[in-house]
Parts: C-alpha cells; sequence; structure tokens
C-alpha cells in the first residue's frame, strides 16, 4: 500500500512539472522580453531583476522593463546615455513613487555606464572574465552598482539556460513554490524531476514556478493536474 501511495505521488510531481514547463518559457519570456545570448537582451533581463528586487509587484517590475526597453534604451550604452530625469519619469508613469523612481533611475544608470566601462555593455565579456566560473561570474556581478545577491539570482534563474555553468539556480519565488506544490526544497531537487542540471527544461520549470507564487496560481496549477 505504501509503495502504490509512493507511485501515485511520484506520477503526480511528473504530471505537474509537465504542466508548468508545457509552456516552453521562463520567467522574463513570459512577460515579454527575450531571453537570448546578445548584450541587448541580457542587459535588459539584468534591468528586470533590479526592478523585481525593487518591488514585490512583478506586474510594475516587469511593465517597467519593458517601457525602458520600447523607449530605446535596450542596451547598457544607450541606456547611458539618457538623462536621470527622462528614467525617471518613464517610472514615475509605471507606477513607481517619486523617491523610488528617482533612486532606481539613478542605480540603473550608474549600471549601464560602471557596466560599459568594464565590460563594454556585454554581460559575455564578464563571463569571460570570470573564465566561466560561478562563483567568480557572481563576484563579478555583484561587484556592479544596484547589484546585489538576490538581483544575481534573479538574473542568473533566467540566464542559466544560456550560462549553464551556472546551473541550477532557483530564486526565493521559485524555492516557495516548489514547496508548496510538494517538489522539493531546493535547487537541486528540481534538477532531479527536470531531468537534467543544465538545460532548458530547467530554467523553463524554475521560471514557471516563480510565475505561479508571483501570480499566485497555485489552485489553478493544482487544479490542471
Amino acid at each position: 500500500m505504501a509503495r502504490f501511495h509512493e507511485d501515485k505521488q511520484v506520477e503526480r510531481r511528473k504530471r505537474l512539472v509537465r504542466r508548468l514547463v508545457a509552456s516552453g518559457r521562463g520567467f522574463a519570456e513570459a512577460y515579454g522580453l527575450r531571453v537570448t545570448n546578445n548584450p541587448g537582451s541580457l542587459f535588459q533581463v539584468l534591468c528586470l531583476a533590479v526592478l523585481l528586487r525593487r518591488t514585490g509587484d512583478a506586474t510594475r517590475a516587469t511593465a517597467s522593463a519593458l517601457a525602458l526597453r520600447d523607449r530605446g534604451w535596450d542596451s547598457a550604452a544607450r541606456l547611458a546615455r539618457s538623462r536621470v530625469a527622462d528614467r525617471a519619469d518613464l517610472l514615475r508613469e509605471r507606477g513607481w513613487r517619486n523617491a523610488d523612481a528617482t533612486a532606481l533611475a539613478i542605480g540603473l544608470g550608474d549600471l549601464a555606464r560602471t557596466l560599459v566601462d568594464r565590460h563594454r555593455g556585454d554581460l559575455r565579456r564578464l563571463r569571460v572574465a570570470a573564465r566561466y566560473r560561478p562563483a567568480r561570474e557572481r563576484q563579478l556581478l555583484t561587484a556592479l552598482p544596484a547589484v546585489d545577491n538576490q538581483v544575481v539570482d534573479l538574473f542568473l534563474r533566467e540566464a542559466q539556460a544560456l550560462w549553464p555553468e551556472v546551473a541550477p539556480v532557483a530564486d526565493r519565488r521559485a524555492l516557495a513554490a516548489a514547496r508548496k506544490l510538494g517538489l522539493g526544497r531546493s535547487a537541486r531537487d528540481l534538477v532531479a524531476l527536470a531531468g537534467e542540471r543544465r538545460s532548458e527544461r530547467l530554467a523553463w520549470l524554475v521560471g514557471s514556478l516563480a510565475r505561479t507564487d508571483v501570480e499566485n496560481r497555485y489552485r489553478e496549477v493544482r487544479a490542471a493536474i
């Protein structure tokens, strides 16, 4: 009887994982940001990570990231050339309070200029400078303005399909959803379910879990299986 119950739980987890990865997209792509291995895309994902770190409102954060991109500030070099006042106005239009909008506008500008100065605006150069060593990549990322360990987790959650050496990465929201859905308590637990440590499937699973927590979609996800 115990074996039967265990088999049922295993099958349930498999169905749940299939459901979560069915869209074939990570968190950022589900909200409209492409995640590709080019300087502009990687910088946009890093900006999204900074914005998500500053607010619990994922809708505001993603809308702001898309607005920055659509304004033409879609690379570190272009954002670095923009004015603080213009960036702050854009963020206020997306619902940020005056003080938060100004602080973020300054922080994002500092981030863009530093990335240009140190790595020619290209996070791929940062990766090369780190010699593809995850610990060193994290060090170089957290040395950038406005980037702390939580921002790095949010960025690498998206980038791990492109930077496989950092995998597995799961941020606190993804792990919270995994616990609530009975899928484990660590990134390594999710690797076992995804079937491979370095894969798009793992990135999609982690991103979908984070989205489930952000949007509080637990009932919908459970009902689907």
